[in-house]
């Protein structure tokens, strides 16, 4: 009795490491929010998205968002997307970031 006892501890122990061992081997890859939103509603385009869209593109606030409307509404459709440098508050940088998900 005392050796099957010891059977079945060893036995429940081998068991309960082998799925401690596989969820430890798991990837822990967590999304941003904002990259999940922009990648599941496709690129954004300049031309016709409100500041609400234009918010979901990296480092796009609420300032910046406005600004991109106000120059569009003051000088028409983007006839590129490197004319989003002519907007104040965008950099180099942050067009690098959104180069991707960005359409006209």
């Amino acid at each position: 009795m005392k050796n099957f006892l010891s059977l079945l501890a060893v036995l429940t122990l081998g068991f309960v490491s082998t799925f401690a061992i596989a969820a430890d081997s798991a990837p822990n890859v967590t999304p941003t929010v904002k990259s999940q939103a922009v990648a599941e509603q496709g690129a954004v385009n300049i031309n016709t998205a409100d500041v609400a869209e234009l918010t979901k593109l990296k480092g796009i606030g609420v300032k910046k968002a406005e600004a991109i409307v106000a120059w569009r509404t003051e000088n028409g459709a983007f006839k590129s997307v490197d004319q989003l440098l002519e907007v104040k508050g965008i950099g180099e940088a942050t067009l690098s970031l959104n180069r991707e998900n960005i359409r006209i």
